[in-house]
């Protein structure tokens, strides 16, 4: 099993999205940048556990865990001329953006602020922090245990 941060604006998808969605599970599409398609289409597997981030809002940060259900696929909304996703240039025999399925694992009842991880030495060197723009990214097995003592130190309070 591998470790992956998944980033996503609020406003256009958050973990709240996610919770009410049926089965708390959905497509996780509309990935638009190689670096990040490749690490979905290639890398991010089955089974593989995802930390959800909130990026570009009042709260950045970690707001929960997700579950891989089904490995990376076709993204639809490329083909779909009234998608804003849509590429003109992809095709059925030659898709050029991929998605996966996730599930809800667990939101947490606080985001983990950019601070809080920034301050701890093993979450700080998350790749976000280093690769901002990328929004799918390998997460150690080590920054992921790092994340679960984080949150369960911000419930103890």
């Amino acid at each position: 099993m591998n470790y992956w941060i998944f980033k996503s604006e609020p406003d256009e998808f958050g973990i709240d999205h996610l919770a009410a969605a049926k089965g708390q599970t959905t497509r996780w599409d509309g990935i638009r940048n190689y670096q990040a398609r490749n690490n979905m289409r290639d890398l991010v597997a089955l089974g593989d556990r995802v930390l959800f981030y909130h990026s570009s809002c009042k709260r950045i940060g970690i707001a929960g865990s997700m579950e891989v259900v089904k490995a990376a696929y076709p993204d639809p909304a490329q083909f779909d001329p009234e998608s804003k996703y849509f590429d003109a240039k992809a095709s059925e025999d030659d898709p050029r953006w991929f998605c996966v399925d996730v599930r809800l694992l667990e939101k947490f009842p606080e985001v983990i602020a950019t601070k809080t991880l920034k301050a701890d030495p093993v979450t700080a060197e998350l790749s976000i922090f280093r690769q901002g723009r990328l929004s799918i990214a390998p997460v150690s097995a080590e920054q992921w245990q790092a994340v679960q003592r984080l949150q369960a130190g911000l419930q103890g309070r």
